[in-house]
């Protein structure tokens, strides 16, 4: 929870922007507070009131000032989305007499007719004890508003309603974004349409469209048809879908930023167009994950005619003013293996391959300048001579990218925001493109425009892309548009619970296909002891997968590894009741009682599990997590005993005990991993220094206890 010194922080800063707050009762953004919210991101400044205005079948939207058919298509979706909540019958359209209206939205203007950087999302919300007012000086911060209007949705029994308050709001960082890789793993676009509609509930602005890699070339080209037709499989975009989808996202208020990966990363491209390559070729689709060879040769003119002529029809389908040109871990190789490359090297002074990059940046800046767009890429293209106008994407960190803003350079961070990692949303959460303690002036603070979640699809499926994306995401939103001092981790969570229920209304899978995949693979609804594993294992976390679990892009992705969740509820639930029980010695009582059950489940789900093993070749992974999980519930089970009855195992107890620990721990080709592990040697120390606990302070116990279980020899 946040100490009352940084509570106050947030208040005195809440208050400095907004001095009209003073005289109210004003209530911390976070929980502790008289009232708790489940706003997501925070807003910037909140003050609740007494009041509410109820939800009922005379309920209403006006416009006033500034309305057009995106924010009218935005209220019809407001309703409805308010209907299906509420299950009141509500009158859809426009309310003609303001005054009578529930909500009124007061807008000054339309804002860029095509979503911009920097664009005004500001808007303010007051909620009386009779209607809403929300002001906004453009459409897309009237679309804010409404879905923080949404999020303060609240019911009792006597029904639901709108509490009042008054929220004034803009976002700390310009762009918000999320990277969706769909070259590795192709995504149908009504995955990338309910992923924007995620998008939108989270006030995130940029879809960053990774469309090119080694294993796959996306996007239609008219100009050279056989990119696509040769390098896709067949799976691609037409221009008329990206069209569909780029308005589809500009009715939310939600850039699309194109990415062409070059020069690496090219593979698909050299399939249908061997002569642009570094080599002769030919070249096949690439089907393994990695970093792979085949790339551009950027010392012969008609490469550079040939991407004039591609990116020219690319930057008239994509009207966003940025376009993305990837430069990432290309290795040379292919350019060194090439006499001609490298005589052109020696005669043009350039010295090595880094050079060589930056020479071909230089060449695509001036198409892209050509074009009207800027150009964006990756850490690596960060080279002496590139002019300022580039903005710097830095997977590397936030020393690169302070490195960059000292220099004059525009950024965007992406790093500790791979989602694709499996890392749990509270490591997200902590990562802040402009930290703490930042050095950085305030001139070069404005050159950090935000951030993006990296969706990279090696692992990914249309089936299980949601639950990778979603909710975990939305913690990352909160951080690029939230104060810097919303640091709650605890509320963060308590928050992100709420927002994932309320995604699936968007037709987000992230929950719901658990349950799919595990009936298929049971080939039954028998699947509760499944779930009962599936509950607190995760897939495991950075790269380890491919080592674990070794597949290509042509490998299914249904097994229990793609069912599991990254970012386990219930071992962090246990994981507070372990506490709870550490921090209640001598008695150790607290969450005894809700610690016996779920322990009791994981033992009792091992006969189960193996059943379904033996009957279901799909399944047959989960008989050794099966054996690990029953092993985890009786050593629980026996810790428990020991502590709530004050009696010590048997000496040689504790080696047994650890040593199951270390059994769960081992790799297995699953590629998943106990989340509760940590946890459960926290148990086993307490129950060996159970006779201790009598002798110490509580407070002193417990730090023995935790200094204990944090030492592997222990």
């Amino acid at each position: 929870m946040k100490t009352q010194k940084a509570v106050m922080k947030f208040l005195l800063l809440a208050l400095s922007l907004f001095p009209s707050f003073v005289s109210a009762q004003d209530t911390p953004l976070l929980s502790g507070g008289p009232v708790q919210h489940n706003l997501m991101p925070v807003p910037t400044a909140v003050r609740f009131l007494e009041g509410r205005v109820v939800i009922d079948k005379t309920f209403g939207v006006a416009t006033k000032g500034h309305t057009d058919a995106r924010l009218q298509a935005a209220i019809e979706r407001f309703l409805t989305r308010l209907k299906g909540r509420t299950n009141v019958t509500i009158t859809p359209g426009l309310k003609t007499d303001a005054a009578a209206a529930t909500v009124v939205v007061q807008c000054s203007g339309p804002g860029s007719g095509i979503p911009a950087l920097g664009e005004d999302e500001s808007y303010e919300l007051k909620i009386s004890g009779t209607q809403v007012q929300l002001v906004a000086p453009t459409v897309v911060g009237a679309l804010r508003g409404l879905e923080t209007l949404l999020q303060l949705l609240i019911s009792d029994r006597d029904g639901y309603y709108f509490p009042a308050v008054e929220i004034k709001d803009q976002p700390r960082f310009r762009w918000r974004g999320l990277l969706i890789d769909i070259a590795r793993h192709y995504q149908p676009p009504e995955v990338l349409k309910r992923n924007l509609d995620g998008m939108a509930a989270l006030k995130l602005n940029v879809l960053h469209w990774h469309l090119t890699e080694d294993q796959g070339f996306r996007v239609e080209s008219k100009k050279f048809p056989r990119l696509h037709q040769m390098g896709s499989d067949g799976l691609f975009y037409t221009q008329e879908q990206i069209k569909e989808i780029i308005e589809y996202a500009r009715q939310r208020g939600i850039r699309v930023v194109p990415e062409f990966d070059i020069p690496g990363h090219a593979t698909s491209w050299l399939v249908g167009h061997p002569e642009l390559g570094s080599a002769p070729g030919p070249y096949t689709i690439e089907r393994g994950a990695g970093i792979f060879e085949p790339a551009l040769d950027p010392t012969r003119e008609d490469v550079y005619k040939f991407l004039e002529t591609f990116l020219t029809e690319m930057a008239a389908l994509f009207p966003d003013a940025y376009m993305h040109i990837g430069g990432d871990e290309n290795e040379g190789k292919q350019w060194d293996r090439n006499p001609k490359i490298q005589s052109f090297m020696k005669e043009k002074g350039i010295k090595d391959n880094h050079a060589l990059q930056a020479y071909f940046n230089q060449r695509l800046l001036k198409i892209l300048e050509k074009n009207d767009k800027k150009m964006i890429g990756w850490d690596e293209i960060l080279q002496p001579g590139l002019p300022t106008s580039t903005v710097i994407h830095s997977w590397r960190g936030t020393q690169a990218l302070a490195d960059a803003a000292r220099k004059g350079y525009d950024g965007i961070l992406s790093n500790g925001y791979y989602i694709d990692l499996s890392f749990p949303a509270a490591q997200h959460y902590a990562m802040d493109p402009i930290p703490p303690d930042s050095a950085l002036t305030e001139n070069e603070r404005k050159h950090i425009l935000g951030g993006e979640a990296t969706m990279w699809a090696e692992w990914v499926s249309p089936e299980t892309i949601d639950s990778r994306i979603w909710p975990r995401t939305a913690a990352i939103a909160e951080r690029l548009w939230s104060p810097p001092i919303v640091t709650d981790v605890d509320d963060m969570y308590r928050r992100l619970a709420v927002v994932s229920v309320q995604l699936e209304e968007l037709g987000l899978t992230h929950q719901r296909n658990v349950d799919v995949l595990l009936r298929r693979m049971a080939g039954s609804n028998e699947i509760g002891p499944l779930k009962v594993l599936l509950s607190i294992v995760e897939p495991v976390k950075e790269y380890r997968r491919g080592q674990q679990r070794p597949a290509t892009m042509l490998s299914p992705l249904t097994g229990l590894v793609d069912a599991a969740i990254p970012d386990s509820a219930a071992a962090r639930q246990f994981a507070k009741m372990v506490d709870g029980l550490i921090s209640d010695a001598p008695r150790f009582q607290t969450s005894a009682v809700e610690l016996r059950k779920m322990l009791t489940e994981w033992r009792d789900a091992e006969p189960a599990l193996i059943a379904l093993s033996e009957r279901s070749p799909s399944l047959a992974e989960a008989k050794a997590l099966a054996k690990d999980l029953g092993n985890l519930g009786e050593v629980g089970l026996e810790s428990l005993s020991y502590l709530t009855a004050g009696v010590s195992p048997p000496n040689e107890w504790h080696a047994a005990k650890i040593s199951v620990l270390e059994e769960a721990s081992k790799p297995k080709s699953s590629a998943l991993e106990f989340a509760v592990l940590t946890s459960m040697r926290k148990l086993i120390v307490a129950a060996v220094e159970v006779k201790q606990a009598t002798k110490m302070s509580p407070i002193e116990w417990r730090k023995m206890v935790l200094e204990r279980a944090a030492s592997p020899s222990k």
